[in-house]
């Protein structure tokens, strides 16, 4: 049965209208990025030539990396709690994670502030942990202003695994972990990527709630964002958009991988599913 060509579709006012505001949009985003990358790429080989910069870098991937993974466990484990079982006081869990989205992040840096600078932030300074004003702090700051993000992109992720299916493998005997590994998990395969992925990034750019607790301090403390911070405030505005230059390629290659890894293992199950 042949199928009658479909004829185009007229754009109405209303259409017409959203199509100008997502283009006003898209070059109100793309003249931001184009403005980094003009203003940064001629400087950006002097920057990866000084040793401050590299430094920046190695340490902003260190604590993001190190920071994503733990945050992507404890928002596997919590939006499972949460989808998933019925935990006692999730009403208020939930509250407090969506309040937590809404706050600025230099409040989320003050209250870690307050919390190290406590007898607990001296109980772990005399076993050898400090956080305040040194590079772990960077990483605790980092997890608590991606933790509720994370939760809420594998909230969203688990909601969307059909509960049919859990159901089964349960009556037929799976206990949860196993539904979890087995079922769960690879439904949701690639949204996990994408909010380990977008995790990262925000780790990556993360400045308010880092800036209250360690601080910004050259070859100490300083990520990409305290160098271009810093970098602002000396006045030295070729070397702030060069770092600001290598920051965007770096999310652009994240994105690229993200991108690649999810085609990958869509077409991973489109294989599996043909060979059964």
């Amino acid at each position: 049965m042949h199928h009658a060509h479909a004829k185009p579709r007229k754009y109405d006012g209303f259409s017409i209208f959203a199509i100008i505001i997502a283009l006003l949009v898209t070059v109100f985003i793309g003249s931001a990025i184009c403005a980094i990358i003009v203003g940064g790429a001629p400087n950006i080989l002097d920057a990866l030539m000084s040793d401050e910069v590299r430094f920046a870098i190695g340490l902003s991937l260190w604590t993001s990396t190190i920071s994503t993974v733990v945050c992507f466990l404890l928002a596997l484990l919590t939006a499972f709690a949460l989808t998933k079982t019925n935990m006692p006081c999730k009403r208020i869990a939930n509250v407090l994670l969506e309040l937590t989205l809404s706050l600025p992040y230099i409040l989320l840096g003050l209250a870690l502030l307050i919390i190290f600078s406590s007898d607990f932030g001296t109980f772990l300074k005399s076993m050898g942990i400090r956080v305040v004003f040194m590079p772990l702090g960077i990483v605790f700051a980092q997890l608590i202003v991606n933790l509720p993000f994370a939760i809420r992109l594998i909230r969203t992720a688990f909601a969307g695994v059909d509960p049919r299916i859990e159901f089964i493998a349960h009556s037929l005997g799976a206990s949860h972990l196993r539904s979890f590994l087995t079922i769960t998990l690879p439904l949701s395969q690639n949204q996990l990527i994408s909010t380990f992925v977008l995790t990262w990034s925000r780790a990556m750019g993360e400045f308010g709630a880092t800036l209250m607790l360690v601080g910004i301090t050259r070859m100490k403390t300083e990520t990409l964002p305290g160098a271009i911070y810093l970098n602002i405030s000396t006045g030295n505005n070729e070397m702030a958009m060069a770092t600001a230059t290598i920051m965007l390629v770096i999310s652009a290659l994240a994105l690229v991988a993200s991108n690649l890894l999810s085609k990958s293992t869509l077409a991973t199950r489109v294989d599996q599913g043909e060979c059964r």
